[in-house]
């Protein structure tokens, strides 16, 4: 894997070890093509596997970001991938439920890509939302397989933007409503 764009453009990210599937090179330079630059804004990655995305968060601009990953065996090779990153950083080896029942930030951006075998995606959606952990029009955006494509729902305090197809996967794409 490679970041695709943005001042880290072309370096080289490991996979850890264990159960993972990374975001696609092109997915990736596709969605933040489409979010633009980053200059000063919160990133906050969820079920990070690698680390890739918030690395790319940081490399097109965002000056904070924090990743959260369950798994204790890709600590360490998340780490090495953050090497390089001179960005406000943080890693959290936590289950995402723990962290976002315990997180205190609001972020100007969510990714969420959580094993596509995973259910309830949709209510760990309302979690954050009603958490307030998105900062009033920042985006959330939740990458899942085209299968469940007809369970997701309005959730309260989001308005939806766009769904974008990649192949069998998609990501769906919210922002906090402006008004508090």
């Amino acid at each position: 894997m490679r970041i695709t764009g943005g001042k880290y453009v072309r370096r080289n990210i490991i996979c850890p070890p264990g159960i993972i599937r990374p975001a696609m090179d092109r997915m990736r330079e596709s969605l933040f093509a489409h979010l633009g630059p980053l200059d000063g804004e919160s990133f906050l990655d969820l079920f990070s596997g690698s680390g890739c995305v918030a690395i790319e968060a940081a490399s097109r601009g965002a000056s904070t970001i924090h990743l959260v990953e369950m798994d204790r065996g890709k600590k360490d090779t998340i780490e090495k991938n953050l090497s390089f990153v001179e960005e406000d950083k943080k890693l959290f080896i936590m289950d995402v439920n723990r962290f976002i029942a315990m997180a205190d930030m609001r972020y100007s951006m969510i990714y969420a890509d959580p094993p596509f075998n995973m259910e309830k995606k949709v209510e760990l959606a309302k979690k954050i939302a009603k958490k307030k952990l998105l900062k009033p029009g920042g985006l959330f955006m939740m990458h899942y397989p085209e299968e469940e494509r007809g369970l997701w729902e309005d959730i309260e305090g989001w308005s939806f933007v766009e769904e974008r197809k990649y192949g069998r996967s998609i990501v769906r794409i919210y922002m906090a409503n402006l008004e508090e």
